[in-house]
């Protein structure tokens, strides 16, 4: 009944294939709208936007970093949810930040009557939660997930990490000419704990406290050791880093208070901190011909520091039956920093921005005609302190119900985003990406006006819906070291660009709600476009564009059993290769290898397609042939990419001798997964 809205419970996330590991956000991308063939990111893209468009809150705080293992899965843990709410555009004043959309969690709040104890365990983590209230107002819950290296961890690590094979632990063994040599210990694991502790003070007032920490370590470094190395017969080491560590800490303190039978109100000081440290470093030391020890280090270090403090108050006053005013006022400090160096001496670029965001929103709910007109128009401002300016964000929104089972739905607005993720271009090994603080000389503040209109019809039974939206997006960034124009006197920090973006498309959506065998098909023809004038003067498809998407999600139930299957289909993304190379000899007689480019995006990868399978068969509690028994788990298998579909990542370039040789990064192919799940009740 919403404009562009999708609710969604960690219940029915069981029933949907994967990797076994329930995943919210992965369960969202089988719907309309959000694209579901980037393995690599648990973000979403939603409607030509990026997953840093996406604005995530947890329990009030926002969450900038959401992914596990290299994107595969995303860092929040099902048995700490109670529900999610993806609004997919359009959304209303009370939310702002963000370019695209907004991901709205609330943890669980514990059972309040009983102690409860549970657990997920696969071939890939194990899950634990519990529930533990203390007398009749206080209640919390706790889950932690820890991933174990295990045969499906070291598939996926071995497929996404490029630096290196998975080496064993301290093993030092004979090498070839007498040399020796020494692999170091690899811990690569991620996990993610989660909390909650509510306490009802009285009939008007409750305080809660939630937290959240999601961490990966990714570690393939190696050690070689090799006495006697060479014609002198000197000692060599080499020691090579290839660590990377990030996540996201978050906690939020939520006062809630009902002043009187009209006014309700929600004040949340919050704190998240992002962090990301990247050491892919060389370092070598040799033994010369006067005895003297000779170390060099090489490689890239970069580490990205984004810390938020926050304070907002919403409160909601019931005028009068079907009538709603919403208001509040909020306050964020941001303090980011972003370094990126070479050989520990070179600093490519280096950022600190700190910035205060303030402001407040209102707006207004009313049904007219019976219920059958509803109005959301609302505005929002912010004064920020770089820029010392003030943004103005106009939002409406509005539903009408045709008849009882057919709804007309529209909705238009402005945004803006001060905190962005900002691309790298790197032509020859695949994009990355960083978070910077808008200080409007390398790094604008972006913008985006949405429009958006719908057709739905829903009965008991069935669901069709079908919507188009068109963004226009403003000063949007992006880093790219492809214009070198002098070896010496040069600055990174001119290497910044800024463009515009265009994204359309309509969705559609068939769902059957109802019956043993219930699903959904839908289909997206979406167009996202961006425009810089130092790639091109004309739009060209940006990264995330995806032309066509089919998904068509297939569940059944009999008995005990919960079968369920899905397929994905979708155009290929575009991205940019090199097409020549060429070798220059230097003044001092070296040579060194350069290369041209194709127009900016203009090659697409293959097309992506993939089918999952997964069945659960539900445990109960009790004595065969009673009337009720509990479930109290369940034992699942799933089969992901059941066809072993070679999808393509990205590609890799390298020169050899003039010559550019490819190759393709492909995604995981045929992979199961085993899952036991209990829980006491």
């Amino acid at each position: 009944t919403e404009v562009s809205t999708l609710k969604m419970t960690p219940r029915k996330m069981e029933q949907l294939p994967g990797l076994g590991e329930k995943d919210i956000l992965r369960s969202f991308q089988l719907m309309p709208g959000i694209s579901a063939s980037n393995e690599s990111s648990s973000g979403l893209y939603v409607r030509g936007g990026t997953p840093d468009q996406n604005l995530v809150l947890y329990d009030g705080f926002t969450v900038y970093h959401v992914d596990h293992l290299y994107g595969f899965f995303s860092a929040f843990n099902s048995n700490a949810l109670k529900d999610v709410q993806l609004h997919k555009g359009g959304f209303e004043s009370r939310f702002g930040g963000r370019l695209s959309s907004v991901t709205e969690i609330t943890g669980k709040d514990g059972n309040q009557k009983r102690f409860n104890i549970g657990g997920d365990l696969s071939l890939l983590s194990m899950n634990f939660y519990a529930e533990v209230p203390v007398g009749k107002k206080f209640t919390s819950v706790l889950a932690y997930r820890r991933s174990y290296q295990g045969a499906l961890y070291n598939a996926i690590f071995e497929k996404f990490n490029l630096g290196g094979s998975n080496a064993g632990a301290n093993e030092v063994r004979p090498g070839p000419g007498g040399r020796q040599v020494q692999d170091a210990e690899v811990t690569n694991y991620f996990y993610d704990l989660n909390g909650k502790f509510s306490y009802r003070v009285n009939d008007k007032d409750m305080i809660s406290l939630s937290f959240f920490n999601g961490t990966d370590k990714l570690d393939n470094g190696s050690a070689l050791s090799a006495p006697g190395f060479g014609m002198s017969g000197r000692n060599f080491n080499m020691n090579t880093t290839d660590l990377t560590r990030y996540g996201n800490i978050g906690s939020s303190l939520k006062w809630s208070r009902k002043w009187n039978e009209r006014l309700y109100g929600n004040t949340i000081l919050s704190y998240s901190n992002y962090y990301s440290d990247r050491d892919r470093t060389q370092e070598r030391s040799s033994v010369n011909a006067d005895d003297e020890t000779i170390n060099t280090k090489m490689g890239v270090l970069e580490t990205n520091n984004l810390r938020d403090y926050s304070l907002k108050s919403d409160y909601q006053w019931d005028i009068l039956r079907g009538s709603q005013f919403q208001f509040g006022a909020f306050s964020t400090f941001y303090n980011i920093e972003y370094t990126y160096a070479q050989n520990d001496t070179s600093n490519v670029l280096d950022k600190h921005n700190q910035a205060f965001l303030s402001g407040a929103y209102v707006q207004s709910r009313t049904k007219l005609f019976g219920d059958r007109l509803t109005l959301i128009p609302g505005i929002r401002t912010s004064l920020f302190s770089i820029t010392g300016k003030t943004y103005t964000e106009p939002r409406f929104a509005a539903t009408f119900n045709i008849s009882d089972r057919l709804t007309l739905k529209a909705s238009t607005g402005k945004f803006f985003q001060f905190v962005n993720r900002v691309t790298r271009e790197d032509i020859l090994s695949g994009s990355r990406d960083f978070w910077l603080l808008s200080d409007q000389v390398n790094v604008p503040v972006s913008s985006a006006v949405h429009y958006i209109a719908g057709l739905a019809y829903e009965s008991n039974d069935y669901l069709f819906s079908a919507e188009a939206y068109f963004k226009h997006i403003h000063d949007i960034t992006e880093y790219s070291l492809r214009f070198n124009t002098s070896p010496a006197g040069f600055s990174y920090n001119e290497n910044f660009f800024s463009g515009s973006g265009v994204a359309r498309g309509i969705e559609m959506l068939a769902q059957k709600k109802a019956g043993r065998l219930n699903g959904w098909v839908s289909y997206t023809l979406g167009e996202a476009d961006n425009k810089f004038e130092v790639y091109s003067d004309q739009y060209f498809p940006a990264n995330q564009d995806v032309t066509h998407e089919f998904k068509a999600v297939s569940l059944y139930k009999y008995k005990r059993w919960d079968f369920s299957a899905t397929w994905i289909f979708a155009t290929g993304r575009p991205y940019t290769a090199p097409s020549g190379a060429y070798q220059v000899t230097l003044l001092d007689g070296t040579t060194q290898d350069f290369f041209t480019v194709t127009a900016k995006n203009s090659v697409r990868l293959p097309d992506y397609h993939r089918f999952d399978l997964a069945v659960n068969f539900k445990l109960l509690k009790g004595a065969r042939g009673e009337r009720k028994r509990q479930e109290i788990g369940y034992i699942g298998v799933s089969l992901f990419n059941v066809y072993n579909r070679k999808n393509v990542w990205y590609k890799t370039f390298t020169i050899e001798d003039g010559s550019i040789l490819e190759t393709n990064v492909n995604y995981l192919g045929l992979t199961p997964n085993l899952t036991l799940s209990l829980r006491l009740r």
